[in-house]
């Protein structure tokens, strides 16, 4: 249950820093470690949704099949999408003048996607042959990635730049 959160988002993301600290300057902010490592991620589970059924070491494409939810049309083309999605994506995390377009974006996807967390919690729809994630637990970790994925969009704004300052007039007060 917590493979993904841990082994392929949380464990890549302080690694990355801990190299940035090192001096390794691409991974020298917590916003940069979390791009790459949320890239990092999103190759990894993208490829599940290319893998074929006689795999058996990892989730595969027909897993993925049976999350999408039946109001979703052509269920098998939208896990083959979704997984060129989270391969643009990946690399737009970690090419800088795009990184912030790709974060948004996959806030967005995240968000999308959350009916098929939740349609796989609810059916207990076992995933990679493991039961299914409850929903107690997959729906923070959704939350987790839109916030990462934000995160790595707009990163840390000082709040001089985050607020508009209006102009005072002289005499008024402010």
């Amino acid at each position: 249950m917590f493979e993904t959160l841990l082994l392929l988002l949380t464990i890549p993301t302080l690694s990355l820093r801990l190299l940035g600290a090192l001096g390794v300057t691409r991974f020298a902010t917590w916003q940069s470690a979390a791009a790459h490592g949320l890239a990092f991620m999103l190759v990894m589970t993208g490829t599940a949704h290319f893998v074929p059924d006689s795999v058996t070491v990892m989730p595969h494409h027909s897993d993925l099949v049976a999350m999408v939810p039946s109001f979703v049309p052509f269920p098998d083309l939208t896990v083959y999408v979704t997984g060129v999605l989270e391969y643009l994506g990946a690399l737009g995390l970690v090419l800088v003048p795009a990184r912030r377009a790709a974060g948004l974006a996959l806030a967005l996807m995240f968000v999308l996607l959350l009916p098929a967390n939740i349609h796989a919690a609810v059916d207990n729809i076992s995933f990679g042959g493991q039961p299914a994630t409850p929903l107690w637990f997959r729906i923070p970790e959704q939350l987790v990635y839109i916030a990462v994925a934000l995160f790595a969009a707009l990163g840390t704004v000082p709040i001089a730049q985050a607020v508009r300052r209006v102009p005072v007039r002289a005499g008024e007060s402010g």
